[in-house]
């Protein structure tokens, strides 16, 4: 584990450039990346099965990237260049992905706005938000037994933390959920708006 502050040792969704022709793809993915490392430091395996699946669609979306990089630059445009094509693979990525991101979202927005709460609850405020509607009743039964298992709210910050002051860590925190808030909903409304999927 690192000595380091966890947001300062990954990419800030709040530095993920955001143009007028969208999302940038490459900076997006780094910062994707660094946020599978946050549920390691959940402990014991919990929502292994969210991990999995948003390491599984980022490699996706970074396959069709890698793919045609010049017309996938953001991800809008991503989402655009596989239009005409048979298989839309990268699509169906970053639409599980921008799911898995928004349950994070708005997991951890609950956490900071109601700091009476432990993290138990508030992964499962937003499980029923972002992804039950999604899942069957044999994974909605595994989600509840993942959900128990998050840690207390206090042994989180500390993992988080590394030892920095919780004024500090709650102001990063705060700027990285709202650069993360802005990408998903962007992308929810484009998605969805332009009907690509459902988020």
């Amino acid at each position: 584990m690192s000595s380091q502050p966890y947001f300062e040792t990954v990419k800030s969704f709040a530095d993920v450039p955001i143009t007028g022709d969208g999302v940038e793809t490459c900076v997006f993915l780094e910062a994707s990346e660094g946020l599978v490392q946050l549920f390691d430091l959940l402990g014991s395996g919990v929502f292994g099965f969210v991990q999995s699946d948003i390491k599984g669609n980022i490699g996706g979306v970074r396959t069709r990237y890698q793919a045609d990089s010049s017309r996938c630059s953001t991800l809008e445009n991503l989402v655009r260049s596989e239009e005409l094509l048979e298989d839309r693979h990268g699509t169906g990525c970053l639409i599980r992905l921008t799911r898995g991101l928004t349950f994070l979202c708005r997991a951890l927005q609950h956490m900071q706005n109601d700091h009476s709460i432990e993290l138990h609850v508030c992964f499962k405020r937003s499980y029923d938000e972002v992804l039950r509607h999604h899942h069957t009743f044999f994974v909605r039964s595994l989600a509840a037994v993942a959900v128990r298992a998050a840690p207390y709210r206090r042994d989180f910050y500390t993992r988080i933390g590394q030892g920095a002051p919780m004024e500090k860590l709650d102001a990063e925190l705060s700027k990285w959920l709202s650069g993360l808030d802005v990408i998903v909903k962007r992308l929810k409304g484009f998605i969805e708006g332009e009907g690509y999927g459902r988020i």
